[in-house]
C-alpha cells in the first residue's frame, strides 16, 4: 500500500532548479534511504513532499489538510533547537497533545534509550542526547510514515546504530520511513532501499546492493570505495576521494 507519492516533483529558487521532476512512491514496509552529497536536493524532496515549501508537481502529502497531513506523516528537520526548558517527558508528550502516559510516549522514550532521562531538562542534555529527545517526538506522533533529515546527525555510533535498528523496526511493524543520510555504511545495512540524489535528481532507484555500485559512488559521490558482502549485509567503507568520470 502506497503512503507516499509524488510525480514530477520540481522546487525552483530564482532560475535555478534545485529539485528537477522527482517522481517515486514508498509503500508501508519500506525503509527508504535518501543519499546524495551536500546541495544534492534532498532537504528540498522531503520539504517539498510535505507542503513545506512551493513546488510544482503532486505530492499524496501536500495535497492533505495539516490536520491530515500530521495524522499520515511526522517530519523531523535537519534543524534541531530546543527552546524550551521543559522536560524530556513533556517534550516527546507534545506529540500526543501532552500526555506524559500516553503509550506511545512512553513507547518512543524507551526506544531512544531515554528512560532515564525523562524527567531532566531537556535543554540540559547534549546536543546528541537532544537529538534523540526530538528523534523520540517524532516517534511519538505514531504516524504510519516517518520521514527524518539527517536524524542520525550528531549521535555518537552506538546511538546511530540504535536508531537505525529502531527505524528498522517501525518498517517491520508495517510503517515506513524516509530519512536522509550521509553515512553510507549504514544506509547500506540498514535500508530497504536507496534514493541516490545529484544537482536535484534522482539518478538511481532500488536495493542498495544495486544501487550502490563503484560507478555510481564515483560519479555521484567522487569516492572511492570498498564494497563488501558479509554475513551482516553489504560494507560499504570510504577510502579516497577521486575526480569525477
Amino acid at each position: 500500500m502506497s503512503i507516499l507519492s509524488v510525480e514530477n516533483l520540481t522546487v525552483r529558487r530564482g532560475d535555478r532548479l534545485t529539485l528537477n521532476q522527482a517522481s517515486f512512491s514508498v509503500s508501508a514496509g519500506e525503509f527508504v534511504g535518501l543519499i546524495g552529497p551536500n546541495g544534492a536536493g534532498k532537504s528540498t524532496l522531503m520539504r517539498a513532499a510535505l507542503g513545506l515549501i512551493p513546488a510544482e508537481g503532486e505530492s499524496s502529502l501536500a495535497r492533505l489538510s495539516p490536520a491530515a497531513r500530521a495524522r499520515a506523516a511526522a517530519w523531523l528537520p535537519q534543524t534541531r533547537e530546543i527552546a524550551w526548558p521543559v522536560s524530556v517527558a513533556h517534550l516527546v508528550s507534545l506529540a500526543q497533545n501532552e500526555n506524559q502516559d500516553a503509550p506511545e510516549v512512553i513507547a518512543a522514550l524507551t526506544r531512544m534509550d531515554l528512560m532515564a532521562y525523562a524527567e531532566r531538562p531537556a535543554t540540559g542534555l547534549s546536543g546528541g542526547e537532544q537529538a534523540r529527545v526530538l528523534i523520540a517526538r517524532a516517534l511519538a506522533q505514531d504516524t504510519p510514515l516517518l520521514l527524518a533529515d539527517e536524524p542520525i546527525a550528531g549521535l555518537d555510533p552506538a546511538h546511530q546504530i540504535g536508531a537505525m535498528d529502531t527505524f528498522a523496526t517501525l518498517v517491520s511493524e508495517g510503517r515506513g520511513v524516509i530519512a536522509s543520510l550521509h553515512d553510507l555504511g549504514l544506509a547500506a545495512r540498514h535500508c530497504t532501499r536507496l534514493i541516490v540524489m545529484s544537482e536535484g535528481r534522482i539518478v538511481a532507484d532500488g536495493p542498495p546492493r544495486d544501487v550502490l555500485t563503484e560507478a555510481l559512488l564515483a560519479e555521484v559521490f567522487a569516492i572511492r570505495c570498498l564494497l563488501s558482502d558479509t554475513p551482516e549485509g553489504l560494507v560499504v567503507q570510504p577510502l579516497a576521494q577521486i575526480s569525477k568520470p
